[in-house]
């Protein structure tokens, strides 16, 4: 029996006409190996924009692309599993897991051998397909494999219907410009710290005063300025074509490479907050001073190495959380563009400082707010390590740091963190504090205030500032945080209610009520004399929940949802069993059954609305006629708010 897990989605607003899409043709053909032996190659055309997932998808994520073949009572005998090509991985923010997938082509390989002659083999696939849009359901698709001949090729087109469900567009690998600008901001944060601030003075007055003139030294500083930024993208090239691109997909996919980061960082943080400092050997300072002393532009270069080097302790852990976040990310490029970013922050105040001398009388002096900077990064490396941790634990699915935890543990970190700029915690090197400056108790309070903020979270908040880095909500111990996942199944906190109409229960968090059967929601609808609102939805479309959390939840909203309709929702993912007299022909595919609850609500909406992607939401009267244009996807409250006045307003009641 195949292993069917729930499913997030992106979907998208369908603007003017619904349409039924179909991005993936397959073609089938045979290579022949021996008298007995064969290779089945299956291969997938999928359409620009469009992502096919793997065979080999985590547990909790979306459905893998699935083979099933038919034995030919038991002539054929599978050698091996179906192989598959390299393809994507990435790691996607919604499920907080690696996922692979393929795009424009995908190929599949599966060796049998033949004890007894056969002309055909039947072969079943399952697959998914998502753009950045929009998805579409699990497919399923008869495949057949002619032996009689090795070059045959028959084609095989796809039509998107049976039981459906959503998942999210696939992301592409962090953006190169967000990398950019993140590593930029790191570079300034590493500046402000013990090491490298002194230099600033030092190595501006060092050129100025060798100079014979001013141009000289603007020159040699711009110089100096360059070679720092060369030796930092060295070394983001050097991490590129060591790992190589498919290494650098391995550093998110694989989940000790996760746990690699996490212990990486650990041991970073605690070397910020003063544990102990990771050094360079001294030899190698001593070596490349000797060569800065040389002068010319090779021992300005080498001046810039020494500063690398001089300053490891401090630009260290910066550099190497760095590049493991821009590594995780998957791009070949990556590193380069994040230390590119880094060493021209660095390497920007050296030049300008240099231009205008003047400006050092304007600097900061030294002292122990350099430490407090170091200690603040540290504070935040702690944080981000428990992020992988993260990763690790939700593609083994271990459930040790769930939301809760992993929510408690950032609490416990920047609540540390506010008591530390308020004086109230002393680290080893930082310096007697007579009294708090303003700008570390503005910075304490937007601590404390961040803190606060994340303690609802405990009990099933959001908490949509910082989405991208707790676990999923369903990956929770809190009511809520299974809530949305449970729906139709009866088994939601909120369905422990007295005196509900047959077939309803109340949605959480909202406690809307809501029908998950069709006949019976618009039985009652009837009854009460209300406007019907058909709900197509998934348990686990992202989309969905996005409208559920940010739109419903709006008093304009939520009071037209609680008093002024009937709310249908039907899980086109729901893969509970029809019962065996509800079992009926597809009308879409001739010859297959509905067998799933899901699969004969999605063949209402592909049928009826011409659509089949979710969210979608549908306005009618009792007989079934549409109040208004079905929309979906709709994040704009006032506009949701608005196609709701104007359905409900159409709606005239029975015998009025």
């Amino acid at each position: 029996m195949k292993k069917f897990v729930f499913i997030l989605a992106l979907c998208f607003s369908i603007f003017g006409n619904a349409q039924i899409v179909d991005p993936v043709k397959w073609d089938t053909s045979v290579e022949k190996l021996t008298d007995t032996e064969y290779m089945l190659v299956a291969k997938a055309q999928i359409e620009s924009g469009w992502h096919l997932y793997s065979q080999d998808v985590p547990e909790g994520g979306p459905i893998a692309t699935s083979f099933t073949f038919d034995d030919a009572n038991g002539k054929i005998t599978l050698i091996g599993n179906t192989l598959e090509e390299e393809g994507h991985s990435v790691n996607d923010p919604v499920f907080n897991m690696v996922i692979k997938f393929f795009e424009n082509e995908a190929v599949f390989k599966q060796k049998i051998k033949v004890s007894e002659p056969v002309e055909n083999i039947q072969t079943f696939v399952e697959f998914m397909v998502c753009d950045d849009t929009r998805c579409l359901p699990p497919t399923e698709v008869d495949l057949t494999f002619n032996i009689n001949s090795s070059s045959s090729l028959e084609k095989t087109n796809t039509t998107v219907q049976s039981n459906t469900e959503s998942t999210p567009p696939v992301k592409e690998s962090k953006s190169l410009w967000g990398i950019f600008f993140i590593a930029f901001f790191s570079g300034f944060a590493a500046l402000l710290t013990p090491c490298v601030f002194p230099m600033i003075p030092m190595t501006v007055s060092f050129f100025t005063k060798q100079s014979k003139n001013k141009a000289a030294g603007l020159r040699n500083a711009i110089i100096y300025g360059i070679s720092i930024i060369v030796i930092y993208v060295l070394l983001g090239i050097l991490v590129s074509l060591i790992f190589g691109a498919d290494a650098l997909n391995a550093l998110s996919t694989n989940v000790w490479f996760n746990i690699a980061f996490f212990i990486l960082l650990i041991i970073f943080a605690t070397s910020f907050l003063g544990a102990f400092e990771i050094m360079l050997p001294n030899s190698w300072a001593n070596k490349v001073d000797s060569q800065a002393d040389k002068g010319g532009l090779i021992g300005i270069f080498f001046m810039a190495l020494a500063l690398a080097i001089v300053s490891f302790s401090c630009t260290g852990p910066i550099v190497g959380t760095l590049l493991v976040e821009a590594a995780s990310g998957g791009s070949q490029s990556g590193p380069i563009v994040g230390m590119l970013g880094f060493s021209l922050a660095i390497a920007l105040p050296f030049a300008l400082f240099a231009a205008f001398p003047g400006w050092l009388n304007s600097l900061p002096k030294s002292g122990g707010w350099l430490n407090t900077v170091k200690v603040v990064l540290g504070f935040l490396e702690l944080a981000l390590a428990f992020k992988f941790l993260s990763n690790a634990d939700l593609v083994l699915q271990l459930h040790w740091l769930e939301r809760e935890v992993f929510i408690a543990i950032w609490i416990a970190i920047f609540g540390a963190l506010a008591l530390y700029l308020f004086g109230k915690i002393q680290l080893p090197h930082d310096s007697p504090l007579s009294h708090i400056s303003v700008g570390r108790l503005s910075l304490g309070l937007l601590v404390l205030a961040f803190t606060i903020y994340m303690i609802p979270g405990l009990w099933g908040a959001p908490l949509n500032l910082i989405s991208a880095f707790p676990p999923p909500q369903h990956y929770s111990e809190s009511p809520y945080g299974v809530g949305f996942t449970q729906l139709g199944s009866g088994n939601t906190a909120s369905n422990n209610h007295e005196n509900l109409p047959d077939g309803a229960h109340l949605m959480p968090p909202h406690d809307i009520l809501a029908f998950n059967d069709y006949d019976k929601g618009l039985a009652y609808a009837k009854k009460v004399g209300k406007p019907v609102m058909i709900d197509f939805t998934g348990h686990a479309c992202v989309n969905c929940r996005k409208m559920e959390q940010n739109v419903w939840v709006k008093p304009q909203v939520l009071e037209k949802l609680k008093n002024d309709v009937v709310l249908i929702s039907l899980y086109v993912d729901d893969k509970r069993k029809l019962k065996d007299n509800e079992i009926v022909d597809s009308k879409l595919r001739p010859g297959k059954k509905l067998k799933y609850i899901g699969q004969k609500w999605s063949e209402l909406q592909t049928i009826k609305y011409k659509a089949n992607t979710q969210p979608m939401y549908v306005l009618m009267n009792h007989n079934e006629d549409n109040l208004v244009e079905p929309v979906a996807y709709t994040p704009d409250v006032d506009e949701y708010n608005s196609w709701l006045e104007k359905g409900i307003s159409n709606f005239k009641p029975e015998g009025k």
